[in-house]
């Protein structure tokens, strides 16, 4: 095809939340936004900002309530004690970035603009967000639990290795592999976000009490954000729930 915007749009479609995960949370929505048109070398500064922006959130969140009583954060606790991980030694993204983010701690990590950015938007919003290459995905995402022998690229002491989740961990996954382990805590490095990124996917996973308008405020101001990336940034958007299968494709 010729048209990107159709191919994101087909990309998108494909996207499926398993009935299993259904079962399991029931009150899960997630937020798929596909971009391409960006710009490796377009100017990012303004991801430092947001940056500290989100440094201060925390402060500010922390000051008040411990990071595993925010009410996302317990929510997200409560999801992975339902398929048998431990929260305390294996965090959801949003736990894990918002202990990070207090500057009492050591601060948001540096990584580069797309993946400072999103990380970012997740702190602010008080959402799992997370951001992929598209261009290294084979076929569309899929939100499922784990048989047990997916395989999921990883490092281990500085070496990539390849691991498997434990079945019955909820999964996000394409036709390879396993994309994301533990529904938000560890993405896989074939499909990570690097300088040269030009086609990219963002993910962001919410539970109750997060409701649906928060999630689109989250969602609205990540893309405010991707279209300064770039002169002919293309975005496409599908809300998945847990009765979301994937759609037919023309």
């Amino acid at each position: 095809m010729t048209d990107r915007r159709v191919d994101l749009e087909a990309f998108l479609a494909g996207a499926s939340v398993d009935e299993a995960v259904t079962t399991l949370r029931p009150d899960y929505r997630g937020l798929l936004i596909a971009v391409d048109g960006l710009d490796p070398h377009a100017d990012r500064a303004g991801s430092e900002a947001l940056l500290v922006r989100a440094e201060e959130t925390a402060r500010d969140l922390l000051a008040e309530t411990p990071a595993e009583e925010l009410p996302h954060v317990a929510a997200w606790r409560e999801a992975y004690r339902a398929f048998g991980a431990k929260p305390q030694r294996t965090r959801n993204s949003l736990e894990a970035l918002t202990r990070r983010a207090d500057p009492s701690a050591s601060g948001l990590p540096r990584v580069n603009a797309l993946t400072d950015l999103y990380n970012a938007i997740s702190v602010i919003h008080q959402v799992p967000l997370g951001g992929e290459d598209l261009a290294a995905y084979a076929g569309s995402p899929r939100l499922v639990r784990a048989a047990g022998d997916e395989p999921f690229d990883t490092t281990a002491n500085g070496q990539t290795v390849v691991e498997h989740p434990t079945a019955g961990e909820v999964v996000w996954c394409d036709d390879t592999g396993v994309t994301c382990r533990r529904w938000n805590w560890r993405q896989g490095r074939r499909t990570q976000l690097t300088d040269e990124t030009t086609s990219a996917l963002f993910i962001l996973d919410a539970l109750e009490p997060m409701s649906d308008d928060a999630l689109t405020a989250a969602g609205d101001e990540l893309v405010t954000h991707l279209r300064q990336l770039g002169d002919d940034v293309r975005v496409a958007t599908r809300l998945v729930t847990t009765s979301t299968p994937a759609q037919e494709r023309p």
